[in-house]
Order: C-alpha cells, then sequence, then structure tokens
C-alpha cells in the first residue's frame, strides 16, 4: 500500500500563538494540478477583533523598548530566515513559483530585513525637526507609531510582499494584524513559527489567512484600529478602505503600484513614516537680558 502524505494544517497566529479559527473553517490550498497541498484556516471577524485585542495590549510596551533594541529583535528574524530559507523557498516551488524565481524571492526578503532593521535608531532623525518659531519656545517636531495597523498583504510575490509590508511598519513602534495572500499563505504562517520564537514580543505581528472578499470591511472600520494598509490591486478594495476608514478618522495606506515589490523604490524609509504620527512639543526659553536678570 501507498503511503498517504501528512499534509500541515496551518492555523492562525495571533498573540504569539497558533489557534485554530474560532468559526472552524478551513480552505483547501492546491497547486496546477489540482492537488491537495495543505488546509488552511479561514479567518473570520472574530479572529481579526482577537488579533486587534492582541496587538493592542502590546503596542505600548513595543513602542517604548529603544530603538537598537527593536533592531536587534528585527535583525535577529533575518538570522532566523536565514537559517530556514531551504524551507521557505520549497514552500514557494510546491504553490508552483519556479525555484529561481522563488530563491531571489526569499533571498530579496532577507536583505529587506535587514535593510529596515538599520533603520530603526535613523529615521527619527532624518525626520524631525527643530521648528523656527516667533514666541520664546523651543518647537520640536518628531515621529511616533501611530497604534495598531491592519494589514491586507499583496497576493503576489506573497512572502517579499509579506516582509516588505510588516517590517516598515513595525519598526517605528506600531504593532500589525496582518491578512496572509489568499493563494499562496503558506510562507506566512511558516514566518509565524520564526516570530513565535524569536525575540518579539507576542502580538506585535498576528498573521490571519483567508478570504479579502469576506475581512476587508473589518480591516477598515474596526475602531480600535488606527491605520489600514492596502497593497493589492482591487478597485472596490481600495473604494472600502477609503471609505470605512473615515469612520474614525483612521489612516488609510494604499502600497499598490504595480510590481514595485521587487524594485529598489520599496526600500524606502517614507514607507515607515507612512504609519506615524507626526508629535510637536513646544518649550519655553527662559530670556536672558544684558544685566543677566531673567525676563
Amino acid at each position: 500500500m501507498s503511503r498517504i502524505e501528512v499534509l500541515k494544517t496551518y492555523k492562525l497566529f495571533i498573540n504569539g500563538q497558533f489557534p485554530r479559527t474560532e468559526s472552524g473553517r478551513y480552505y483547501s490550498v492546491k497547486n496546477k494540478k489540482n492537488q491537495l497541498i495543505a488546509n488552511v484556516c479561514r479567518a473570520s471577524r472574530k479572529d481579526f477583533r482577537n488579533a486587534v485585542v492582541a496587538a493592542r495590549v502590546t503596542q505600548p510596551s513595543w513602542a517604548s523598548k529603544s530603538a537598537l533594541n527593536k533592531s536587534q529583535m528585527i535583525y535577529r528574524l533575518a538570522e532566523m530566515l536565514e537559517g530556514r530559507k531551504n524551507q521557505i523557498i520549497e514552500e514557494l516551488v510546491i504553490q508552483d513559483i519556479p525555484v529561481k524565481k522563488a530563491e531571489q524571492e526569499v533571498i530579496t526578503a532577507i536583505d529587506r530585513i535587514i535593510y529596515f532593521s538599520g533603520w530603526a535608531d535613523k529615521f527619527i532623525q532624518i525626520y524631525s525637526a527643530v521648528n523656527p518659531v516667533a514666541s520664546s519656545h523651543f518647537n520640536f517636531s518628531l515621529p511616533e507609531p501611530t497604534g495598531v495597523v491592519s494589514i491586507i498583504a499583496p497576493e503576489e510575490p506573497s512572502f517579499l510582499g509579506l516582509i516588505s509590508v510588516v517590517i516598515p511598519v513595525i519598526i517605528s513602534g506600531n504593532t500589525c494584524v496582518v491578512l496572509a495572500s489568499e493563494k499562496y499563505p503558506l510562507n506566512a504562517i511558516t514566518f509565524a513559527e520564526m516570530l513565535a520564537t524569536s525575540d518579539l514580543p507576542g502580538g506585535v505581528v498576528n498573521v490571519l489567512t483567508g478570504f479579502e472578499g469576506e475581512l476587508i470591511s473589518h480591516f477598515a472600520n474596526h475602531m480600535d484600529v488606527n491605520a489600514a494598509v492596502y497593497a493589492r490591486k482591487s478597485e472596490k478594495s481600495i473604494q472600502t478602505i477609503q471609505e470605512l476608514s473615515s469612520l474614525n478618522v483612521k489612516r488609510a495606506v494604499l502600497w499598490n503600484k504595480k510590481n514595485w515589490w521587487n524594485e529598489e523604490e520599496v526600500e524606502n524609509p517614507y514607507l515607515i513614516i507612512d504609519t506615524c504620527e507626526i508629535k510637536t512639543t513646544w518649550h519655553p526659553v527662559e530670556n536672558i537680558g544684558m544685566s543677566g536678570n531673567k525676563y
């Protein structure tokens, strides 16, 4: 008798743990030959709400960590991915991605994590300012994390796209809930397995798998989400994001340029600022006259 292969069931990743969807639903991932590759959880609205709660609880402590510490933790992800890159490549290949293309995608993803980890202790200096004012004050502006960010990751390239949207969001101190590629979801959960054993606190990155059409409105209108990032092409979903984000005046960010995930344009620190708020602080200055008296 021929052996029946044990297929992996890919679960969700919420608050550093791997729960099955509360709805009990799943969908099957098949290759071009219509062969079953894996079963993947189909996340529900409740799963998304649970992930937002986890992200909100974790966000203040993550944001309070030093820039150097965040950089070290994110660099550690690149180290872990380097050690398991063959597994990621194999998963891409069984999802019908050509070998050479899969290898290049994974290598680029590793390099991109390293690149953005280097910005953790630099972007604030680049984008902060001492502003000229007419009164006796110092006036400072500097970027701060906006809070919890919902992300619809690209369909293709599934792994590189996921890395390219998640890392710029969390580098500033945000936490996120990300919906992985619907067609190629396997790498997202394998990446979550690395997150679970990395130095990043549980809840910083929460990974859901499921259908964009079912979840898009929840990603956009949840009142405890501070920004929504959309990285796909659907004009209907773009309209939904833009309209529903206005309910609590959350920022709607569109990273949907055609075929730009392999370009250097994506390695742009402005992507970090897209999910930051600029905070301005005024501080009084004591004026000292010629006589040495304060006035």
